[in-house]
């Protein structure tokens, strides 16, 4: 752990850290992977779930075979825990950097050149009526007579 208190040496939780948008390289050497007692107690854990899985899994499907239909249920949920158990073995194993990835920005949608001219137009009219609509409030603060240009606050409070 660093001083801030993260195991990678990062700002914080967002914080993708160095070369994480780059997969480890030569097994489990990344910063922030279990390793030594933490690993080993880890790889324990898994190995005990499994087996209870495994032993559950024949018990249930024992008594499906002899014609208790609930036990079916069972026969396929706990294959179900077992690839969960995986699941969370491998993910507390490597930390959460080994399962995110950076994405590519997207690229903008480029334009139609067919339809560059129209964009082009109709910038050019956005630019005019905003001109026109200053031009227009500028008039209407000068001539009311109200304190500060009128303008929009005028406008609001009177309807």
């Amino acid at each position: 752990m660093d001083a801030t208190g993260t195991p990678g040496g990062g700002s914080g939780p967002g914080d993708a850290g160095p070369g994480a948008d780059t997969p480890a390289r030569g097994g489990p050497s990344g910063p922030d992977w279990l390793r030594g007692a933490e690993a080993a107690k880890t790889h324990l854990t898994l190995a005990v779930g499994l087996a209870i899985c495994v032993a559950a899994f024949w018990f249930e499907l024992d008594r499906a075979l002899a014609g208790n239909g609930l036990s079916w249920a069972y026969v396929f949920e706990w294959p179900l825990f077992a690839v969960f158990a995986v699941y969370m073995w491998w993910n507390v194993l490597h930390g959460d950097r080994a399962v995110r990835r950076r994405r590519a920005p997207r690229p903008e949608p480029a334009l139609d050149p067919r339809y560059a001219g129209m964009l082009e137009a109709w910038e050019a009219h956005q630019r005019k009526l905003q001109a026109s609509r200053a031009e227009t409030e500028d008039m209407r603060g000068a001539g009311d007579g109200a304190v500060g240009g009128g303008g929009r606050a005028g406008r609001r409070n009177n309807g």
